[in-house]
C-alpha cells in the first residue's frame, strides 16, 4: 500500500484527504491511501514512519509549514525562498529515506488569482502575517506588485500596518485585498476581518484563502460593494494537483 497523508494539528474536515481519496477511487488506485496525521507538536513528525507504512508523499498545513523544514533533507529553492513547505516528496534508496520539501501554494495561488487581475491592480493589501501569507508575498514580489500586510501581532515589521490604519485613502490605492487568516472559517461564519468595507469598490479584487464556507462574510461584504471575489477552493485544487505531479515525478 502506498500511503500519502496530511501533517497538521487539529485537522477535522480535510480537503486533501477527501480530494485524494476520491482521486484514488476514480483512477482505481486500490493500492493507494490518504490519511491525516494529527500532531500535537512537530517533534512527533518522525514517529509517523514507525508504523511500517510506505509513506510516499505528504501535504503539510498550519501550523507546521515552517517547522517541518528542519526535518527535510532538501528543500526546493522556491520553497526555501518562501520559507514554508506544504508538500513533501519521499523517496527510498537502499532503505534510506530522503525527504524533499516543496511549496505548491504558490502555484495554486498564482493560477487562481492572476486571471482576475487587470493593469490597474498594482498594489495589494494582505490581511494577516502568518504562514499562509508567505507564498502570497513571494508571488507579489515575482509579479512586482507592491503590498502591505495588516497585522495583529505586537511588533510591526517592514511593510506591515495595523488594521486601524486601513482607511479610504489606502483602499483607493490597494485594489487587491487578500484575506490570509482563519477568521470566518466554519463554524464561526459570522466573523470577518475588521476593515472599512464601505470603501471597497467595483475596482477591487478580493480573494479569501478560506473555502469553508464557500462564501465568507468577508467575501459577501466585498461583493456587496461590487468587488470581484473568489474563495480558496480553486487554489486548493491546483496545489493538490501540483503536489500529485511532484510525488510522481
Amino acid at each position: 500500500m502506498k500511503t500519502f497523508g496530511l501533517i497538521g494539528h487539529r485537522l477535522g474536515y480535510s480537503f486533501s484527504r477527501n480530494f485524494f481519496t476520491e482521486k484514488f477511487k476514480q483512477e482505481n488506485l486500490t493500492d493507494h491511501e490518504y490519511v491525516n496525521f494529527e500532531l500535537d507538536s512537530i517533534d512527533e513528525f518522525p514517529g509517523i514512519f514507525d508504523h511500517g507504512a510506505n509513506i510516499c508523499g505528504l501535504n503539510c498545513t498550519i501550523p507546521y509549514k515552517q517547522q517541518i523544514m528542519s526535518f527535510l533533507d532538501e528543500t526546493d529553492p522556491e520553497a526555501a525562498q518562501i520559507g514554508a513547505v506544504n508538500t513533501v516528496k519521499i523517496t527510498y534508496n537502499n532503505g534510506k529515506r530522503f525527504l524533499k520539501g516543496f511549496n505548491t501554494d504558490i502555484y495554486g495561488f498564482e493560477h487562481s488569482l492572476c486571471p482576475m487581475l487587470e493593469a490597474k491592480h498594482k498594489k495589494a493589501l494582505i490581511l494577516g502575517t502568518g504562514g499562509a501569507s508567505k507564498a502570497i508575498k513571494h508571488l507579489f514580489d515575482k509579479l512586482q506588485i507592491d503590498y502591505l500586510s495588516a497585522t495583529i501581532e505586537e511588533q510591526c515589521f517592514d511593510k506591515e500596518i495595523r488594521y486601524n490604519q486601513i482607511n479610504e485613502q489606502l483602499l483607493k490605492e490597494y485594489l487587491i485585498i487578500i484575506h490570509a487568516t482563519p477568521v470566518g472559517t466554519f463554524p464561526k461564519v459570522d466573523q470577518c476581518p475588521d476593515i472599512p468595507y464601505q470603501y471597497i469598490t467595483k475596482d477591487h479584487v478580493c480573494f479569501d484563502l478560506v473555502y469553508n464556507p464557500e462564501e465568507t462574510l468577508f467575501l459577501k461584504k466585498a461583493k456587496a460593494q461590487g468587488a470581484k471575489t473568489k474563495n480558496g477552493l480553486e487554489m486548493l485544487h491546483l496545489q493538490a494537483i501540483k503536489a500529485w505531479e511532484i510525488w510522481n515525478s
